[in-house]
């Protein structure tokens, strides 16, 4: 996923699926280093910073 979508899907008041590594996340903030802040739908917890190439819109 590049940046600029990313950011889009932020925005968005839809809600748009999105995986990291096949599991369902929510983006929490994108970075200007090609990361985004993100943690699983089901554990909010468990927020970690993963590169946005990894992730895949649904």
């Amino acid at each position: 996923m590049d940046m600029q979508r990313a950011r889009e899907i932020i925005e968005s008041p839809d809600i748009i699926n999105v995986t990291y590594n096949g599991e369902p996340i929510y983006i929490q903030n994108v970075n200007d280093n090609e990361t985004a802040t993100v943690y699983p739908l089901d554990d909010p917890q468990k927020e970690e910073e993963v590169p946005l190439n990894k992730l895949e819109e649904q």
